[in-house]
């Protein structure tokens, strides 16, 4: 199955990724310069940044190439080369390598590059959601390649996301409640959320794109055997009891049902992922605790991003400069 593509994607975006090497097997631009937010004219999207991923199959191979046409867009890390980039990359955080505050064809950008391998983990375990997170929500998609994996990986997420939404919603609820709940799925447990970002963020995203939500979700809440979908009405009522809720534990992908485990499973029993699940889709809290799961999960790979990568780096960075020190002595 290939995701639905948005209509009427821009010159703009396809001129911007003229610019880079073609090996791409997905490229999508997202965010507030893509899409209108509740209270952003059409003139303040103009002047926002566009946010771009890339995946590639060769990280290494692709930085070389990036390198040679865009060498202005990297950091002072561009005089590690291609290989120590791509290890930067792959290696820490949420296995992306971000640009940013790039100019391109009058707009600002900046563009993340992650390998499909990567990509395809993420999607199908969840295991940052940094970008799985993203592509919960419209984007618009530039490029798709056939690659099989990657393709039923990006239909895995969104089902994920539909059935983690399912377990922290009532049994009855608007298709809005449900777009609100999915699009807040990468924003639990952010802090970035209380200190600083707009606290409306969740329901600017999704009040004037309904329709695009509908898009990207209609097919799959049809084919859904959990879920009664009334899309005349816009309303959902989904399975409560205790059997359809551990149908949807097991749904979920194996590291936020690690994350949900570990909260319930006292030190030293070491039950198996099954047993646990079953007896949390029994519990009158059992939506608490899959939403208590996203928290620690969203918290622990921003804490991953933020921390532990900006150290390895500075890490690297010194060591680097200690052999360059050392060969101009010798």
């Amino acid at each position: 199955m290939t995701l639905p593509a948005l209509q009427n994607t821009g010159v703009i975006y396809r001129r911007i990724l003229s610019h880079f090497p073609q090996d791409i097997s997905l490229a999508f631009v997202y965010g507030s310069g893509v899409f209108k937010q509740h209270g952003t004219s059409q003139g303040q999207m103009e002047k926002n940044m566009l946010d771009f991923v890339f995946a590639v199959d060769d990280p290494v191979t692709w930085h070389t190439m990036n390198l040679l046409q865009n060498r202005r867009h990297y950091s002072i890390l561009k005089i590690l080369g291609p290989t120590k980039i791509s290890s930067i990359q792959n290696d820490y955080g949420a296995s992306v390598y971000y640009n940013t505050l790039v100019p391109a064809d009058g707009r600002i950008i900046k563009y993340g590059v992650i390998s499909t391998d990567s990509l395809i983990d993420d999607l199908m375990h969840w295991k940052t959601m940094y970008v799985a997170g993203r592509l919960h929500k419209p984007v618009k998609m530039l490029v798709q390649s056939e690659n099989g994996k990657l393709r039923a990986a990006l239909v895995s997420n969104l089902k994920s996301a539909v059935m983690a939404s399912f377990l922290m919603l009532p049994e009855s609820f608007t298709e809005e409640e449900l777009f609100l709940q999915i699009a807040g799925l990468s924003y639990a447990g952010d802090f970035r959320m209380k200190i600083g970002e707009d606290k409306s963020k969740v329901s600017n995203i999704v009040n004037d794109n309904i329709q695009h939500f509908r898009i990207l979700y209609s097919n799959i809440l049809r084919d859904c055997p959990q879920v009664v979908y009334k899309p005349p009405q816009g309303r959902l009522e989904v399975d409560k009891s205790p059997e359809g809720q551990f149908i949807q534990l097991m749904a979920l992908p194996r590291t936020l049902q690690q994350r949900i485990t570990k909260l319930v499973d006292l030190p030293g029993k070491n039950r198996d992922v099954e047993e646990i699940l079953l007896q949390v889709a029994q519990d009158p809290d059992c939506g608490a605790m899959v939403h208590q799961g996203f928290c620690v999960l969203v918290l622990s790979g921003l804490r991953k991003t933020f921390s532990y990568s900006s150290k390895k780096l500075m890490k690297m960075w010194k060591g680097w400069k200690r052999k360059q020190s050392a060969s101009q002595i010798s």
